[in-house]
C-alpha cells in the first residue's frame, strides 16, 4: 500500500499557498499522489499544474475532473498537457457530480451518467492517444454529423500514450463500469469492515475484460484526525459527513445518503437528511452515529491509526489517500510527518 494526500478544493480558510506547502512536504515524505478537487469553486487542472511545477517526485491526481464541466476532447488535452509539464505524473480522476451540481451550475442534464461516463472515457482515451477522435455515440458524436468538421488528433506529443484513469464511483453499477473501463477506483467513506460489498461490483467490472484487481488502484480518501480522545476526533468531522450524507444532492438523489444505507445506517441516514436539508446543519452533524465516523476515518492516537491503517490495506486499498483536519499550514504538515510515522510502523508498505 502506498500513502496519498487528498487536499480537496480552495475554501473560505484555506490558501493555494498552504496547499503547496503541504504538496511539498508530502513529496518529501514519499506519498504517492497528491490530489485535488473540484465543485463550484476552485478547478482541480489549475491546483494540479501549479503544485506539479513546484514538486519533484509525487504524482498530481484530478480527483476529480467533472465530466459535465468539460467536453472530452478538452478534458484529453488538459490531461496531456499536465502529464507533459509535470513529466508524466498526472493521473486523471472522473466523476459525474451530482444533479445539482451538474444541472445547476453547467447547466447539463444528469440522465443516464453511467452511460455518458462510458462514452466520455472512450473519447478522452482516443484523444490522448493521438488517434483520430471520431465517436458515433448516443451522447457524443464527433465529428458532429453534416457539419464541417473533421476527425482531428491531438495536435503534440505528451510524455505517454494514456494516463492513469480513475473513476470516482458509489452505487454498485458505477462501481461495476469503473472496474471495466479504469484503472483505479475513488473511493468516498469507504469501511475496511464493508469493503467487500464494493469490490465484489469492481471485481465483476474486471471480469467484463478479462482482468482482475491486480493493477487495479483502489484508492479511497479518507478523513484524519490525530488526538487523544477519539469522540473528540470524531466531533471535527461531524460537519463533513453530514454534509455529504444530508445535504450533498437532492432529498430523492443523494448517493452518499444511499450509500450510508447500505452499509446499515438508514433510519441515522434519514434523521441527518432531514435535519440537514431542513436548514439544523449542527443537529444534522450531531445526529452522525459515531460508529460511521470510526468505521469511515483515521481518528484517534498514533497507536490506533496504525493499527487501522493496517485493517485497510488487509481489506484491499492500494492508495491510502488522507484527507486532513486541520487548521493551518503547520498542524497539516505535522499531521503529515505523523501519518509517515503510522504508516511506516504499520509495516504494510509496498
Amino acid at each position: 500500500m502506498r500513502l496519498g494526500l487528498n487536499l480537496g478544493y480552495q475554501t473560505s480558510w484555506t490558501t493555494p499557498a498552504d496547499h503547496l506547502a503541504m504538496a511539498q512536504e508530502a513529496d518529501r515524505l514519499g506519498y504517492s499522489v497528491v490530489w485535488a478537487a473540484e465543485a463550484y469553486g476552485s478547478d482541480a487542472p489549475t491546483m494540479l499544474a501549479w503544485i506539479a511545477g513546484q514538486t519533484e517526485r509525487i504524482d498530481v491526481g484530478a480527483a476529480v475532473m467533472q465530466i459535465p464541466a468539460r467536453t472530452p476532447a478538452m478534458t484529453a488535452m488538459t490531461a496531456a498537457t499536465i502529464d507533459t509539464l509535470s513529466g508524466g505524473r498526472f493521473r486523471l480522476g472522473l466523476g459525474v457530480s451530482g444533479p445539482q451540481v451538474s444541472e445547476g451550475w453547467h447547466g447539463v442534464r444528469f440522465a443516464k451518467p453511467l452511460a455518458r461516463t462510458r462514452e466520455y472515457v472512450d473519447i478522452v482515451k482516443l484523444g490522448i492517444a493521438r488517434k483520430p477522435v471520431a465517436y458515433d455515440g448516443a451522447h457524443y458524436q464527433l465529428p458532429l454529423p453534416n457539419g464541417a468538421g473533421k476527425a482531428l488528433r491531438l495536435g503534440f506529443h505528451p510524455p505517454r500514450k494514456a494516463v492513469p484513469i480513475y473513476l470516482a464511483a458509489v452505487g454498485p453499477k458505477n462501481l461495476e463500469l469503473a472496474g471495466e473501463i479504469s484503472d483505479g477506483w475513488l473511493a468516498i467513506f469507504f469501511a475496511p469492515d464493508a469493503a467487500e460489498e464494493s469490490l465484489q461490483h469492481i471485481r465483476r467490472g474486471r471480469e467484463k475484460v478479462g482482468a482482475t484487481l491486480d493493477g487495479f488502484d483502489v484508492c479511497p480518501s479518507v478523513p484524519v484526525m490525530i488526538g487523544d480522545d477519539v469522540a473528540a476526533c470524531a466531533d471535527v468531522i461531524r460537519f463533513y459527513a453530514a454534509l455529504y450524507v444530508g445535504g450533498m444532492g437532492s432529498r430523492e438523489q443523494n448517493f452518499y445518503n444511499q450509500l450510508a444505507v447500505r452499509m446499515g445506517y438508514a433510519d441515522a441516514a434519514k434523521k441527518v437528511q432531514d435535519l440537514y436539508l431542513g436548514g439544523h446543519h449542527r443537529e444534522a452533524a450531531e445526529a452522525v452515529p459515531q460508529d460511521f465516523i470510526e468505521r469511515t476515518s483515521l481518528i484517534g492516537p498514533k497507536e490506533r491509526i496504525t493499527e487501522r491503517i493496517r485493517e485497510y490495506a488487509a481489506a484491499g486499498v492500494n492508495t491510502l489517500s488522507v484527507s486532513l483536519f486541520v487548521p493551518d499550514r503547520d498542524s497539516g504538515i505535522e499531521n503529515l510527518r505523523a501519518l509517515a510515522e503510522c504508516f511506516e510502523a504499520s509495516g504494510v508498505a509496498g
